[in-house]
């Protein structure tokens, strides 16, 4: 009866304590921004990056994190302007960039833009909520003209996910990729979710032949870049691509594939979320 009672002892103090992690972790959490160009700003917090065109004709966020983040992301922007927050648009379906979607539809009057494939996958969600899908779906791309500016959101065929679109700010010469670009580390493609490896090198090939040389890039992670960094996070797609797909044509297990790894070339590519391990194994199997 005794090693019952502390067993539940036990399991009750874990999760409170995993419970108070957590409240912490959302509690310390902070959001910066700096301003990218003309009307255009960058977001960074714990999700993805969000952008923001804030302007006299109001605001335009893209992507907008997590739930417990949302009065400190509206806080942020409010900072930059405290014009109406007009539009949210979805670069894709994970909850890292829809997860305040209900706050900003709810509380701030925003309206929802996604690709169809966001609201069906958010849907397909047990615990969604009607508040966080988006309003408005499109199956190709949309056009803003907001804020002295011509914003193109448009839908890019399978890569990260099946629901990805990028947002191209024409004036400002800002591209928002959403998770087309990680910067500086190994990227995560959701193969459950309709992403393919072939897919998004396809889409970074196509989206890096639209760019300028002095085109800033926001990128769904990391920090704010140029079309040198993300050609260069192409090399090392392309480069480790061909070398875990040699690696399969000569009949080596993934087992094997993941001791051999990429070298030390790549070690820097690694880090908590896609590891070098995870990497290899997308490779192997998502092309």
């Amino acid at each position: 009866m005794r090693s019952k009672i502390l067993l539940v002892t036990a399991i009750t103090a874990f999760f409170a304590t995993h419970s108070a992690i957590s409240q912490n972790k959302w509690a310390d959490a902070k959001i910066t921004s700096q301003p990218v160009s003309g009307t255009v700003h960058m977001l960074e917090g714990m999700g993805g990056n969000i952008g923001v065109s804030a302007g006299p004709e109001g605001i335009l966020i893209i992507d907008d994190q997590y739930a417990p983040l949302a009065e400190k992301i509206a806080a942020a922007i409010n900072n930059i302007s405290n014009t109406e927050i007009k539009y949210v648009v979805n670069t894709h379906y994970h909850g890292d960039h829809t997860g305040s979607n209900a706050y900003f539809k709810e509380v701030k009057g925003s309206t929802i833009f996604a690709h169809d494939n966001v609201r069906k996958r958010l849907v397909e969600k047990e615990e969604h909520t009607h508040a966080e899908l988006p309003v408005v779906t499109f199956q190709q791309g949309v056009t803003f003209h907001f804020n002295g500016d011509t914003i193109k959101v448009m839908h890019m065929p399978a890569g990260h996910t099946d629901s990805d679109s990028v947002v191209w700010f024409e004036e400002a010469n800002v591209l928002h990729p959403g998770d087309l670009f990680f910067e500086g580390r190994f990227p995560y493609i959701d193969i459950d979710g309709g992403g393919t490896v072939t897919g998004y090198i396809n889409n970074v090939t196509k989206l890096i032949g639209m760019l300028k040389d002095d085109t800033k890039i926001i990128p769904g992670h990391g920090k704010l870049a140029t079309k040198a960094d993300y050609q260069k996070a192409l090399d090392m797609l392309v480069d480790t691509a061909s070398t875990v797909k040699g690696m399969k044509a000569k009949g080596i297990s993934l087992d094997d594939a993941v001791k051999r790894g990429l070298g030390e070339k790549y070690t820097s590519w690694a880090w908590n979320f896609i590891t070098e391990e995870k990497w290899v194994t997308t490779l192997y199997i998502g092309q």
